[in-house]
């Protein structure tokens, strides 16, 4: 909680907040071996200028140290890279729900060396998003090491076995996770996760995505 209250959560749209996020996912996923080496030293792909996709930075004491990307998936917008590997995944948008694709998950390499909890503070960034979009299905393209991990603290069941990830070198799983049927499980074992109140900086202040997005049942939440 003390790692919260240093925190802050930023929505970042253009200019050079958004390259600071670009050069911090290169050097995120170089360091993990993940991508080739380029010139710019930025990682960034068309996705990331979809009308649905909201990039999220996560500051502490004021410099920046995790992002990641989210696309909100309804019948307006039927877009986003874990669709695209997985096409199948468009059947839940024919039955009317909406899905939230988090991918592009970066922390600062240093920031791990001193065990910072940035993977937590920015994994809550999804579960918040949950909240706020009012979602059905969250998904979680990973690599088969980390797959443990989302089945611990999001309630994540594996759905297809391992395929190529556009940008990637390794190839990644699918794991959903159904968030009407996990939500008060997420929320007993990881309090945080959710919005806390005493913690103003801890709230994130989420785009409407108003004629973009289109929650499937009870419209959006303002819990966020």
């Amino acid at each position: 909680m003390e790692a919260l209250k240093r925190s802050r959560y930023k929505v970042v749209s253009e200019g050079e907040d958004l390259e600071a996020i670009y050069r911090l996912r290169y050097k995120c996923y170089r360091a993990e071996g993940s991508i080739p080496e380029n010139e710019l030293g930025m990682m960034s792909d068309p996705f990331d200028e979809t009308d649905n996709c909201v990039q999220i930075g996560v500051e502490m004491d004021g410099e920046l140290l995790a992002s990641v990307r989210l696309h909100l998936v309804s019948k307006l917008s039927p877009v986003s890279p874990t669709l695209e590997v997985f096409p199948e995944l468009h059947d839940y948008i024919e039955r009317g729900q909406t899905i939230l694709d988090p991918t592009r998950f970066a922390v600062d390499p240093e920031a791990r060396k001193h065990r910072v909890k940035l993977n937590f503070l920015t994994l809550r960034v999804p579960f918040i998003a949950t909240i706020f979009y009012d979602i059905d299905i969250v998904l979680a393209p990973v690599r088969a090491e980390h797959a443990a991990f989302y089945r611990r603290y999001l309630g994540a069941k594996p759905a297809t076995g391992l395929r190529s990830y556009p940008g990637l070198k390794r190839p990644v799983q699918l794991l959903t996770t159904d968030v009407r049927a996990e939500r008060d499980g997420i929320l007993e074992r990881t309090p945080f996760f959710g919005p806390v109140a005493e913690i103003p900086n801890a709230n994130i202040a989420f785009p409407s995505l108003s004629g973009v997005y289109v929650a499937s049942r009870r419209g959006r939440s303002d819990a966020a």
